[in-house]
């Protein structure tokens, strides 16, 4: 029996030594890449938040799925309120620096406008957790989203590039008004996220599948002419944009 004790022992240290150089190991490789470690819990948290809510979020999936524990997820971004507000602020950035590579100061203003909206549908198509998270944040009453100072810088250069789009517009004769760049992103935007937030329903209701391919693609021809038809004042324009051939770029991010 003693003998048998002893084994047990021994085997106990075995298993305490492996485990210590198990943790010393995530250790070291956090110290290597904290910035990676960084990056790994804000992606983790990002889909926790976008399936489950904030409310329904936990903490104890999040480092599991980051592969870190409780205290380095606090050390790297904070609290759980904390972490939300970083992942919040990364999808707004994530979609601003994208529309930045648009190049839409160097385009005919009613192809800058038909690029607009073809990102604008496109992104979200592809990054349907933003749209929880927006939905998230809205049923909050953007309590969150009041805190951060980075989101409202973020859109200032934006706004100011729709606006230089529109006003080149105007003086060009291509757009009948300067309409308000603000109200015109929440427009397009608009027309986006309602269908694809509603699609479940409207999809029953119509009796058509809303998210098949051709569904998709008749919707974005639509919104392109409806928008365009509106700057330019010609309602000609909402067939012709209907008939005109989509850009590379368009066909290629389309889902």
């Amino acid at each position: 029996m003693r003998r048998a004790a002893c084994m047990i022992n021994a085997m106990s240290t075995v298993t305490q030594r492996a485990t210590g150089l198990a943790k010393a190991k995530r250790t070291l490789k956090w110290q290597r890449d904290p910035e990676g470690m960084r990056l790994r819990i804000l992606e983790a948290a990002k889909q926790e938040f976008s399936a489950h809510g904030l409310a329904g979020a936990r903490v104890d999936r999040i480092a599991v799925k980051a592969g870190a524990n409780k205290r380095m997820l606090y050390y790297h971004v904070g609290n759980k309120d904390e972490l939300y507000l970083a992942v919040l602020e990364g999808a707004y950035d994530k979609i601003r620096s994208e529309e930045r590579g648009l190049d839409l100061e160097h385009l005919d203003p009613p192809e800058a406008i038909r690029r607009l909206i073809e990102f604008t549908w496109n992104y979200f198509l592809r990054n349907p957790e933003f749209l929880s998270l927006l939905q998230t944040e809205n049923l909050a009453r953007a309590k969150h989203l009041k805190r951060s100072t980075k989101v409202k810088s973020m859109h200032s250069p934006f706004v100011e590039m729709i606006r230089t789009v529109v006003r080149r517009g105007v003086d060009s004769g291509d757009f009948q008004v300067a309409v308000d760049p603000v109200q015109l992103y929440i427009s397009i935007a608009g027309l986006c996220f309602f269908y694809l937030s509603n699609s479940a329903t409207l999809s029953v209701i119509f009796g058509r599948d809303l998210l098949d391919k051709k569904a998709k693609d008749e919707r974005l021809d639509h919104m392109v002419g409806l928008v365009l038809a509106a700057l330019t004042g010609q309602s000609a324009a909402l067939l012709a944009m209907t008939k005109a051939p989509r850009s590379r770029a368009a066909v290629a991010q389309t889902v």
